[in-house]
Order: C-alpha cells, then sequence, then structure tokens
C-alpha cells in the first residue's frame, strides 16, 4: 500500500476506495505501522510546533503534550475499531474485527491529515472541522465493511460517532492531566 496514494483515494474517492480496502486483511499490526504510526504524527508533530515553537508553552510540555497525543492516536483508533465491531449486532450488521478497526483508522485519516493546521494555532478549529469528513467517511464505509442494511447506517454511524466523542474528550483530559497543557 502506498500510503499517499492511499490518503489521496481516501479523501477523494471514497465510495471507490472502500471497495478497495474492503479486500484487504485488516492486520492490526501492518495498520498501526504503516498508516497510523504515520499519519497519527502529523498532528502530534505539528501540534508540538505550534504550541511550543509558535505558541505560549515551553518546549517541555509541548513535547510531552505531543508524545502523549501521539500514543492516545493509537488508543483512539483501537478503541473505535472495538466499539465499531461491538456495536454491530446493534444494527443488524456482522461483526468483524479487522474490518471494524479499518474503519475506525481510515475514517480518522481527514482529522490526521488537517492536523497541519495546528501548526498555527489559531488555525486548530480547521483541523477539527476537516476532521469532521471522517464521520461521512465513516457512514459510506459501515454498510460495506460491516455488512449493515444501508438504512441503518446513518444511526450506526451517530451511535459510533457519539462514542468517539465521549473516548475523544477523555483523551483530551488524559493529555491535560499528564501534559498539563
Amino acid at each position: 500500500m502506498d500510503i499517499v496514494e492511499r490518503v489521496k483515494a481516501i479523501l477523494l474517492t471514497p465510495k471507490s476506495e472502500w471497495l478497495v480496502i474492503e479486500r484487504e486483511s485488516g492486520d492490526p499490526v501492518f495498520l498501526f505501522m504503516n498508516y497510523v504510526a504515520i499519519l497519527a504524527a502529523i498532528p502530534a508533530v505539528c501540534g508540538f510546533i505550534g504550541l511550543s515553537l509558535i505558541g505560549v508553552v515551553g518546549i517541555g510540555a509541548g513535547l510531552v503534550f505531543a508524545i502523549v497525543q501521539y500514543l492516545l492516536a493509537f488508543v483512539f483508533a483501537y478503541v473505535l475499531g472495538l466499539i465499531i465491531d461491538a456495536l454491530a449486532p446493534t444494527f443488524d450488521a456482522q461483526k468483524n474485527p479487522a474490518n471494524a478497526l479499518k474503519l475506525a483508522v481510515y475514517s480518522m485519516t481527514p482529522g490526521w491529515v488537517a492536523g497541519i493546521f495546528l501548526l498555527i494555532p489559531v488555525l486548530g478549529f480547521l483541523a477539527v472541522i476537516l476532521g469532521l469528513y471522517g464521520f461521512y467517511l465513516l457512514w459510506l464505509g459501515l454498510p460495506l465493511l460491516m455488512k449493515g442494511p444501508e438504512e441503518k447506517a446513518l444511526v450506526y454511524t451517530a451511535a459510533t460517532v457519539i462514542c468517539a466523542i465521549i473516548i475523544s474528550f477523555v483523551i483530551r483530559w488524559v493529555v491535560v492531566l499528564i501534559a498539563g497543557v
């Protein structure tokens, strides 16, 4: 998998890219080493630069913040995959941990790429706004990868998003506690 091509395809032609992703193995080690490890570094590094070198926190606190944020991106992706899989029967979809993890990881792509805006702290809100595109990607991919009915995809997505928001608040709280930022 060429990561640049995958990012472009999932962002620009998600319907056809989900078909390609569906046929892939979904090996967690591969996904985390070859996708999450690279893309999750964008908001971590840019956030560090924006907060510490351009912003208002010291380099030490900014570095701790970046490391914790980077590591928690892996946790977030994994937990979101577990949630997608656990919710599947509720929405008449099939449980499939590998496909659930692929959905979690690839639907997070816009948020990670938009992390570039964290270089300039006042533009950080753009990262959040563009990250919302990930919800659309999730909605497109759920019926295909989890083999659920199209008519339940919106509610399945909404339930997943609510869980994701709760997880993200918990993760932000952990980052603030650990990094003090």
